[in-house]
C-alpha cells in the first residue's frame, strides 16, 4: 500500500538526553492497522516552518508487541544544529497537538522466526539507536531462543539515549542480551571500549568479543562515515554482505556519485511519463535532461510518497514498468531489486521517449 499521511495527535513528549526527545503519537482504532510497523521501519512528519511545508523521516524506537498490547507508536528527534525540522519540534511539539505523519516505511529489518536461534549484531552511534532498539525489544521478545549484541558508541555517558531502557533489556534478558558503551570523550577501563565506532575499533571487536561466524545478521546505523567504515569493517572480516544491514540518516557525501554522463542529445526534449497511483494512471511530459520523476510528478499535482529527496530513505520507490530512467544517486536500494525495475524516483530521469512508473508496486 502507497503510504499517506494522517493527522496524529501527540500523546507525549519526553526527554531523553539533552538535545533528544521522542514524541508519542496517539492512534485512532481506525488507523491502527494502516500505522501497524515492522521492527526498523521509520515515520516521516509533515509541518511548516517558517513558511515552508517541510518533511523528516525518523524512526521508530517502539517494540512491535508494544504497539499491538498497548497502541505506542514513538519516534526519537535530536536536536540538529541549523536543522530547521528538528529545532521545530524541540521547540514547539506538545501534547495535544496534532501533526502530519505518514504511515511507517523502511526495510531495516530482516524476518523473524519464533523458532529460530540466531544472532544478532547492532553497531550504532549517537540517534542511530532509535531503530535498533526497535530491532532489539521486538526480537528479543520475538524469538525467544535467539541473542541480540550490541556496540553502541557516544561522546560520554550523558549522551547515551535509552540509557535506562538499555540497562532494563540487559537485566530482563541477562544471557541474550549483550550491551558495549563505547565512549569517545570519557576515558573508560578498558581501552576497546574508548574512542569512536570504527573500522579498526570493529575489527577488534571482531577478533575478540563478537566471532564473525556467530553472526546470523547485522545492523548498523548512525552517521554516514561511521557507517561506511563498520560495513567496510564487517566485510573485511568475512561477514556475508547479504547479513549487514544498514540504515542511513543523511546522504553519504563523501561517497556521492557523480551524475550520469550524457550528451545533450541524448536527453534533448521531454518523455512521456506515465504515473500509476492507487490504481489510476496520470500522464504527463518528463523533460530528459534535467529533471526526476518525482519532482515532475509533485509539480503535475499528485500526491506521492517522498522524505529525503536524496536517494536514502527509499520512501519515494516505485517500478518501471514501461521504458529506462537512470538514477544519479542510490544509497539504499539493493541489486536485486534494480534488476525487478525498482528505482528511487527522486533520482530517476528518463532514458526512453516513454516511461511509465508504479506507486502501486513498492
Amino acid at each position: 500500500m502507497t503510504p499517506q499521511f494522517h493527522p496524529l495527535r501527540v500523546a507525549q513528549v519526553r526527554p531523553e538526553t539533552a538535545d533528544t526527545i521522542s514524541i508519542a503519537f496517539e492512534v485512532p482504532e481506525t488507523l491502527r492497522d494502516a500505522y501497524r510497523f515492522t521492527q526498523g521501519q521509520f515515520l516521516t512528519l509533515k509541518a511548516p516552518v517558517d513558511g515552508k511545508d517541510l518533511r523528516r523521516s525518523y524512526s521508530i524506537c517502539s517494540a512491535v508487541q508494544d504497539y499491538d498490547a498497548q497502541g505506542e507508536l514513538r519516534v526519537a528527534v535530536k536536536l540538529v544544529e541549523d536543522g530547521l525540522f528538528s529545532s521545530h519540534l524541540h521547540d514547539s511539539i506538545a501534547p495535544g497537538q496534532v501533526i502530519e505523519v505518514m504511515t511507517p516505511d523502511g526495510r531495516f529489518h530482516v524476518p523473524l522466526d519464533p523458532a529460530a536461534a540466531r544472532h544478532y549484531v547492532a553497531f550504532a552511534a549517537g540517534s542511530g539507536i532509535t531503530p535498533v532498539l526497535s530491532l532489539i525489544r521486538t526480537t528479543l521478545q520475538a524469538e525467544p531462543r535467539s541473542r541480540f549484541t550490541l556496540v553502541y558508541g557516544n561522546r560520554n555517558v550523558d549522551s547515551i539515549i535509552f540509557s535506562e531502557t538499555l540497562e532494563d533489556l540487559k537485566n530482563q534478558y541477562l544471557s541474550r542480551f549483550t550491551l558495549y558503551h563505547v565512549l569517545s570523550r570519557q576515558p573508560q577501563e578498558v581501552d576497546l571500549l574508548h574512542g569512536r565506532v570504527d573500522h579498526d575499533r570493529v575489527t577488534a571487536f571482531l577478533q575478540t568479543l563478537i566471532p564473525v561466524d556467530d553472526i546470523d545478521a547485522a545492523f548498523v546505523c548512525g552517521p554516514a562515515s561511521m557507517i561506511d567504515e563498520v560495513e567496510a569493517a564487517l566485510r573485511d572480516a568475512g561477514v556475508d554482505p547479504h547479513r549487514i544491514h544498514a540504515e542511513r540518516f543523511g546522504v553519504p557525501l563523501a561517497q556521492a556519485r557523480p551524475k550520469p554522463s550524457h550528451t545533450h542529445a541524448d536527453h534533448a526534449g521531454t518523455a512521456e511519463l506515465v504515473v500509476v497511483l492507487d490504481g489510476k494512471q496520470h500522464s504527463m511530459r518528463l523533460p530528459m535532461e534535467d529533471a526526476n520523476v518525482l519532482d515532475t510528478a509533485l509539480a503535475a499535482g499528485l500526491d506521492l510518497p517522498y522524505a529525503c529527496k536524496g536517494g536514502v530513505c527509499c520512501t519515494c520507490r516505485a517500478k518501471v514498468l514501461e521504458g529506462q530512467v537512470e538514477m544519479e544517486k542510490n544509497y539504499t536500494l539493493e541489486p536485486w531489486e534494480m534488476e525487478k525495475g525498482f528505482v528511487l524516483t527522486c533520482q530517476a530521469r528518463a532514458l526512453t521517449p516513454r516511461v511509465v512508473v508504479s506507486y502501486d508496486e513498492r
